[in-house]
């Protein structure tokens, strides 16, 4: 049952005691943490650890076998699936601007109002009063700057401005992702729930995330497995790990200093008070031993006092499984591992990128980083043969031996089990070396007579790994090899690429990752290629992207700008109109008073016609007034 909080607190959501399980599998039990209004909240574990769970029985606590979820009334939830399945009869920039359904009701309030005033229609003070209100709250809501807003919000998350007339149900799944995550961000929701939402997301698209939900006026709590995202916007860290969920008033990196401290003092206390234990133990055996009654009574209270530290014992429990493995590579005798002249690539009319040169020498760690869609696979794919290149031409050293993790896995066989999928790769191998492999990849047991089309995505990654680690390749190509892996496996698969003594070449977006192996950084855009001699932290030094990440959270484009600069020049000119039309009206008043005071005067008062003319010139002055009042009052309602 979801109950709500006094909207006084600032405690936007509460849950207390939640547990939920599948069967005897426990996923997690006795969860309980707040969310305040200012929270930016890291929401961490390995794959599998119940994440994604536990978000289903904040929306909704029947799902979960027990426990309360506390909602503020004020509080106003927008949540992104990690995997959603969205339909639409809409454009791209039509779904998007579903969010703003209210303003979008206002415009055509507003233009039904004018069309009515310029017809003649209906009772003109009443319509321009009613237009003049309209206006105001128009304003006031950002409707100058709404749609360029949604626009550019599109765009900064990976879309081309020409993608946005195309119809919703034509896009990938990854990018009706991003358009619903789009949707979430520009809502009103003032606690937002991210499930992976980094994923689809080049790097250009992350960085607009992550200055977004920087500058975002609410909370949030997102699951990623992206380090770098994570230290930059969060303020909190909560952990889902062997069933226990633990809250870290921390970011990413200082949350693993905080573990760790909390872990070695936890086993400090253990083997203190185990220590303990024995001593007492051994007292109790003595006085058994003597066997008088008063050693009786000793060996009983001290029995007593073991009870007591034995039930505060708190073992520490072991880390969920680790994958371990290393990369062996065979003999190279060049220097020269790969050249590339002058390489060219198009489908039909589009162009990929052009007359793109460059080398590779042995035992270098080169990162190719670039937006979606610029054609990294593409270069990969030529490189290693796949594809065919329009012009240009490259080539590979003596005795180098190419390996290539796709990210796709389309080198994977749907149908197979796991075990045969690594056999049939490598039937030299005896069926011990291959389970053995496959077990350092946390496949062991009945594991390994799974099909691959029942794995999950992580679990095809670490296939797919096996693969490439027996094939004693001496120089990798890596697509996006991070995708899908969760922290531990990322951190595993860093530790064996940092000891591998051969030669990378990786696509990643992961910028962690990227820092921790990049000897250098080629940079795909425009249809070429830049290189940086650094990791990503040097490259993001030197690179200065066209736009300004924060301008682009807060006004994003050109046309929000110009936007906004009209609205103000406007804000000027009525500010001067109503100043020009108050120094009209005490102008007239002032015309009739004085017109008012001559009627009174003999001269007008024994002159019929001289009276008539002067009263006709008064009434003609009321008219002006009258006018003049209703622009006032338009004019101070929008000011």
């Amino acid at each position: 049952m979801i109950k709500y909080l006094s909207v006084i607190e600032l405690i936007l959501l509460n849950a207390s005691k939640l547990n939920k399980s599948f069967g005897e599998d426990v996923v997690f039990s006795d969860v309980s943490f707040n969310i305040s209004d200012k929270d930016k909240i890291g929401f961490v574990g390995v794959n599998g650890a119940g994440k994604t769970t536990l978000f289903r029985a904040l929306l909704d606590t029947s799902y979960a076998d027990g426990g309360e979820v506390f909602i503020n009334k004020e509080t106003r939830i927008g949540y992104m699936q990690q995997h959603a399945d969205l339909h639409s009869d809409n454009t791209v920039f039509e779904e998007v601007m579903s969010v703003y359904t209210d303003m979008l009701s206002l415009e055509e309030e507003l233009e039904a109002i004018s069309k009515s005033i310029e017809n003649g229609e209906g009772n003109l003070e009443e319509l321009i009063a009613r237009q003049s209100r309209l206006m105001a709250r128009f304003e006031s809501r950002g409707g100058y700057t709404y749609k360029s807003i949604a626009r550019s919000s599109l765009i900064g998350l990976g879309f081309d401005e020409s993608e946005l007339g195309k119809p919703f149900e034509t896009l990938s799944g990854g990018q009706k992702t991003r358009v619903l995550l789009c949707k979430i961000l520009l809502s009103d929701s003032n606690l937002l729930l991210l499930d992976e939402p980094t994923n689809h997301l080049d790097i250009s698209s992350v960085e607009w995330l992550e200055n977004f939900l920087i500058n975002y006026n609410g909370a949030f709590m997102v699951i990623s497995h992206d380090r770098y995202f994570l230290d930059k916007i969060c303020n909190r860290t909560f952990e889902l790990e062997n069933n226990t969920f633990t809250a870290y008033d921390a970011n990413y990196s200082r949350y693993l200093k905080l573990k760790e401290e909390y872990k070695l003092a936890k086993q400090r206390r253990y083997d203190n008070t185990a220590k303990e234990i024995q001593r007492l133990e051994g007292i109790i055996e003595q006085q058994k031993r003597w066997n008088r009654e008063k050693n009786i009574k000793t060996a009983e209270s001290k029995q007593k006092v073991i009870d007591k530290l034995e039930k505060t014992l708190e073992v520490v429990e072991k880390e969920p499984g680790k994958i371990h493995f290393s990369f062996n590579s065979a003999p190279c005798t060049s220097n020269d591992i790969l050249s590339v002249h002058s390489l060219s690539m198009a489908y039909g009319i589009h162009k990929l990128f052009s007359n793109i040169s460059f080398e590779i020498k042995k035992n270098e760690h080169v990162f190719l980083l670039g937006d979606n869609g610029c054609g990294k696979t593409t270069f990969f794919k030529i490189l290693t043969g796949a594809l065919s290149s329009i012009d240009g031409e490259f080539s590979v050293g003596k005795s180098v031996q190419i390996g290539y993790y796709d990210q796709t896995q389309e080198n994977l066989s749907y149908d197979k089990t796991v075990l045969d999928e690594v056999y049939d790769a490598y039937p030299k191998l005896s069926l011990t070396e291959i389970r053995n492999a496959l077990a350092a990849f946390l496949f062991t047991g009945d594991d390994v007579f799974k099909t691959i089309d029942t794995l999950s995505g992580g679990e095809r990654a670490r296939v797919s790994l096996v693969k490439l680690m027996l094939s004693g390749a001496n120089f990798l190509f890596l697509d996006e090899p991070t995708n899908h892996l969760d922290i531990s496996s990322r951190e595993a698969l860093e530790e064996a690429l940092s000891s591998y003594d051969g030669t990378l070449f990786i696509v990643s977006h992961d910028r962690y990752f990227i820092n921790k192996l990049a000897h250098r950084v080629l940079y795909m855009q425009n249809s070429s290629v830049t290189n940086y001699q650094g990791n990503y932290d040097y490259f993001l030094e030197k690179f200065k992207p066209a736009l300004d990440i924060k301008e682009v959270v807060s006004a994003t484009n050109k046309d929000v700008y110009l936007e906004k600069k009209r609205a103000e020049s406007q804000k000027r000119k009525n500010a001067a109109t109503l100043e020009k039309t108050e120094k009209q009206i005490a102008e007239i008043e002032e015309k009739i008073n004085e017109s008012n005071a001559l009627l009174l005067t003999d001269e007008y008062a024994t002159d019929y016609i001289k009276a008539s003319q002067l009263s006709e010139e008064i009434s003609a002055l009321q008219a002006q007034l009258d006018e003049l009042y209703i622009k006032w009052e338009e004019l101070s309602e929008m000011m």
